[in-house]
């Protein structure tokens, strides 16, 4: 195991607005305002960016693969524009009903994004808009990170205490871009005091 910079990020809500009939064309998919940007800002900081995210509505017949990859291919040329990459997606194409191993809350997911890219999860960042996320990061090992820009912004002060009982760990953070910050800011604490010890 080594340690790539490596991010993971739910879709839905964290990089593009969240729609409760799933995203099913590339016109569909509209990104969170300042989202692209801080995957770039990530992105130049040396980090990998990857997204795991549930798309039940392939297992449901909503979508298909053809639709899918339209929408991720739309998503990359987006991030382009902003100087950004998504290096790759993993999705569950499953309903709630397979009982599968990769629909988050499970971590099957993140494990499998763990395998190949052989690094230790316990340092790297997963960000999500649910508990369902913050769940799945955690029993992975991974550091939970909610953003409060898809389903989690209608949290009021009750909800969220009551998430992070469950999933003690978590850091919230307004949105991608906020969380961005923390990263980039904790980054070049660990570089300063690296240099000092120099």
């Amino acid at each position: 195991m080594h340690t790539t910079k490596l991010v993971i990020l739910g879709r839905d809500g964290i990089l593009n607005e969240f729609r409760e009939g799933h995203v099913t064309a590339p016109e569909e998919w509209l990104p969170v305002p300042g989202a692209l940007e801080a995957v770039s800002r990530m992105n130049h900081a040396g980090w990998h960016v990857v997204v795991a995210t549930n798309q039940a509505g392939i297992g449901r017949g909503m979508i298909d693969m053809s639709a899918v990859n339209a929408v991720h291919q739309h998503m990359n040329q987006q991030l382009m524009l902003q100087g950004g990459r998504v290096d790759a997606v993993f999705f569950c194409p499953h309903t709630p009903e397979e009982n599968c191993d990769c629909r988050k809350p499970k971590p099957g997911l993140l494990l499998e994004i763990g395998r190949r890219y052989a690094t230790d999860l316990s340092v790297v960042p997963m960000v999500g808009d649910t508990l369902r996320d913050m769940l799945a990061a955690q029993a992975a090992g991974c550091e939970p990170h909610l953003v409060k820009s898809g389903r989690a912004a209608g949290l009021d002060a009750d909800a969220q205490q009551q998430l992070l009982a469950q999933v003690p760990a978590t850091r919230v953070h307004a949105d991608l871009g906020a969380f961005a910050d923390f990263l980039l800011q904790r980054d070049h604490i660990t570089d300063s005091s690296v240099g000092a010890l120099a």
